[in-house]
């Protein structure tokens, strides 16, 4: 499948994907009971959601029977799982989020940023690894950028219940004299 295709699932069928590609990774396949439990949802649900990903040819699944991926679910669950690791790797690695808020960040953020974006945070991360080879620790200076800026300066925890825009008070945040 490809990145256009997957963006044509909504969100909540991409988190049915995941949670059945990284169930059944190394098996014959999972169940709708494990997939229900992950993701915290009422086995109803994934009835649903499992003859929905069948309709699109993503998913295998008879009454009572294990759930597994056709070849193209495959395809589009392993480009969820790459957004959400390289997002999950971006908040960590580079601008030192801890590992829960990081993980429940890259959840939301997986479903609308588009392979530009996501390309982009993977230059940027490979840029901070190389710029390390060469001494620098461009994460490391960002997070004590970060540390120092006074308390009030700082965004409202989002992942927390906070109302924050993130940025300046018109939203946007300016970025070497340039508005982003």
């Amino acid at each position: 499948m490809s990145p256009e295709e997957s963006r044509k699932l909504s969100a909540s069928l991409e988190d049915y994907l995941e949670a059945i590609f990284n169930l059944a990774a190394g098996t014959e396949g999972t169940r709708s009971k494990d997939v229900a439990q992950t993701l915290g949802v009422a086995k109803s649900s994934v009835t649903g959601a499992l003859q929905l990903l069948r309709e699109k040819g993503l998913a295998n699944h008879e009454p009572y029977g294990c759930i597994t991926l056709t070849p193209k679910g495959r395809a589009a669950a392993r480009e969820v799982v790459r957004k959400h690791d390289i997002l999950r790797s971006f908040f960590m690695n580079v601008l030192g989020v801890e590992k829960e808020d990081a993980q429940r960040a890259a959840c939301q953020a997986e479903h609308t940023l588009g392979p530009e974006i996501i390309g982009r945070l993977v230059s940027f991360i490979d840029y901070v690894a190389a710029s390390g080879k060469g001494g620098r620790d461009v994460a490391g200076e960002f997070r004590r950028f970060y540390r120092r800026r006074p308390v009030k300066e700082r965004p409202k925890e989002q992942y927390s219940g906070g109302e924050s825009t993130g940025g300046t008070e018109s939203g946007s945040v300016a970025v070497g004299g340039e508005n982003g």
